[in-house]
């Protein structure tokens, strides 16, 4: 028992038979879902609009024949009352996208590095439900892809645990394997240092500086971190923005200057006189 003034840790709501059946039937479906980072994970963004046509569909009406737990949907307004169940189990929970230099409330922690192609998001206190409004998912279902995953796992624990018992033929390949895998972290350690050389280097012979695989160390795929092979350093936003001001201020004061002369031109003139206007073409 916890002592008296302390607070006592909730165990997370049990979602409803038919909450869960409405969210395996909407995870099987083509939502045109995206992947986002929410609080440094990924998850599966979907828009409501989406779902909520799902619902409406032949699909889930035969569905519902099959199973018994699928609430019957017969309008639209039916449809979003069975999509509230997501949020109510806290099974899909409405999101909006951010910024992630941006921080909330009064943490002062390192800004999130944003990832290309991703959405950073953050969960919505107000759960609307309107059609371009975003969800993310938060129920994962158990495929046979993790289960495949887990026994394999374990059988290969057991084949470490038995290496004693091997073939000396196997364990001979083996060590030739591991010194591969070692030569081939020796060579990517060996790259990272002297690209980092080349861009000290051409910073100070051709500025910007140039990088060797600028995408290595980015959150991309395998084949996608060696592409494209060289890349110029990008200039900061802050450069940018000190260049762009800096414009704006000499256009400013050339117009300041060209503005000038016609203002000493018209207080020259006496008061109460008119300056005639230049003559053109068609007056000859």
């Amino acid at each position: 028992m916890s002592a008296p003034g302390q607070p006592v840790a909730q165990a997370p709501p049990v979602a409803s038979p038919e909450a869960l059946a409405v969210a395996q039937f909407l995870r099987s479906q083509d939502l045109k879902s995206r992947t986002c980072i929410l609080q440094g994970q990924r998850k599966d963004l979907f828009k409501v609009k989406r779902a909520v046509r799902a619902l409406q569909s032949e699909t889930y009406t035969k569905a519902c024949k099959k199973n018994s737990h699928l609430p019957k949907v017969s309008d639209h307004n039916e449809a979003v009352q069975v999509f509230s169940l997501l949020p109510r189990n806290l099974l899909a929970l409405r999101v909006s996208k951010i910024e992630p230099e941006s921080h909330e409330g009064h943490s002062h922690g390192k800004p999130t590095k944003r990832v290309k192609g991703l959405w950073t998001v953050k969960i919505e206190q107000q759960q609307e439900m309107r059609d371009e409004l975003y969800y993310t998912w938060f129920y994962e279902p158990r495929t046979w892809k993790q289960t495949i995953m887990g026994v394999g796992v374990i059988l290969v624990l057991l084949l470490v645990v038995m290496f004693p018992l091997w073939p000396p033929m196997l364990r001979l390949g083996v060590w030739y394997l591991s010194m591969v895998m070692l030569g081939l972290i020796g060579l990517f350690f060996a790259m990272s240092i002297f690209r980092l050389i080349l861009f000290v280097t051409t910073i100070v012979v051709a500025s910007p500086g140039i990088w060797l695989y600028p995408n290595l160390f980015e959150d991309v795929g395998f084949f996608d971190s060696f592409k494209p092979l060289w890349a110029w350093h990008k200039v900061g936003k802050e450069k940018k923005k000190k260049i762009v001001v800096s414009s704006k201020e000499k256009q400013g004061s050339a117009s300041t200057e060209e503005a000038t002369p016609a203002a000493a031109a018209s207080s020259a003139s006496p008061p109460g006189t008119v300056v005639p206007p230049k003559p053109t073409v068609e007056d000859g």
